[in-house]
């Protein structure tokens, strides 16, 4: 068993672990570690617990110290540098003519890399670009080409749900969300329906899905025959929150809902009689 604190860099970022060392961390203090990127500055949102050994990425990096006002300071500097260099940066992408939107700047908490995030359809030549920021910045330079999806959690916006985008407030991580998660909740197909504003599937989509998928598996599929309390039918609809099933019965000529509980008590007394 390892012990680890859970440290965030965003506010809907990642979580990483890293070791508290002799820290008493009790949670949200900010914190200063080292990572695959240099020295960063990062939050404390997962208070000290002991997880098992394939749970975390060994060997587990400590917590350097617990961040002081002065490194808090320096992050707002971070910010404030990093707001200019994204409007010189604009300036550069225009002045080379590239086929490319910039999204945002970030440097490291000390200063050694800043990174420019960017969306383009293709891949683009910015080695000019790069040699033009390096001149101007003195410092190591890196460009990084995002997904739609990234730009929208990095740009936040209102969802059409009218609260603010998921992805930007709370989701770590971005799940797989496939139209076959739509067509089992009875949603419309319609992409201006069912996409957010990146232009991709909502990923809210998600968050009901395994409700559903549960309720696929005891309800009866579409199209089989069944015996309900007012004779045999076909089922040919499914309210899969409410467990509701429409059958159309063959004697009467006729569609009828039927609570999936009624039917499944009806099905084992026809079991039982004809045992």
């Amino acid at each position: 068993m390892h012990e680890v604190v859970g440290v965030r860099f965003k506010k809907a970022g990642k979580i990483y672990y890293f070791s508290p060392g002799s820290f008493q961390i009790i949670g949200n203090e900010a914190v200063i570690v080292e990572t695959s990127r240099g020295v960063e500055y990062g939050r404390i949102v997962v208070p000290p617990k002991f997880v098992e050994p394939q749970d975390v990425v060994l060997p587990l990096k400590q917590v350097i110290r617990i961040a002081t006002a002065e490194d808090t300071k320096s992050v707002r500097e971070n910010r404030q540098a990093a707001d200019e260099a994204l409007s010189l940066c604009n300036e550069k992408v225009a002045e080379h003519k590239l086929d490319m939107k910039l999204v945002d700047v970030e440097y490291t908490f000390d200063r050694n890399k800043i990174l420019f995030y960017f969306t383009a359809d293709g891949r683009i030549d910015f080695r000019e670009l790069v040699k033009d920021l390096a001149s101007i910045f003195r410092t190591r330079i890196e460009l990084r080409q995002i997904g739609v999806r990234d730009e929208a959690k990095m740009l936040g916006g209102i969802g059409p749900c009218g609260r603010m985008l998921c992805c930007s407030t709370f989701l770590g991580d971005f799940e797989p969300v496939s139209i076959k998660m739509a067509k089992d909740q009875n949603l419309s197909l319609n992409p201006a329906k069912i996409s957010g504003l990146c232009g991709r599937l909502m990923c809210c989509l998600k968050y009901e899905n395994d409700t559903y998928e549960e309720a696929k598996k005891e309800l009866p599929d579409i199209g089989k025959q069944i015996m309900t309390p007012d004779g045999k039918g076909k089922v040919v609809g499914l309210n899969l929150l409410d467990r509701i099933v429409q059958v159309q019965l063959f004697e009467q000529q006729q569609t009828l809902e039927y609570a999936f509980d009624e039917l499944a008590k009806k099905e084992k007394v026809t079991s039982k009689a004809t045992e």
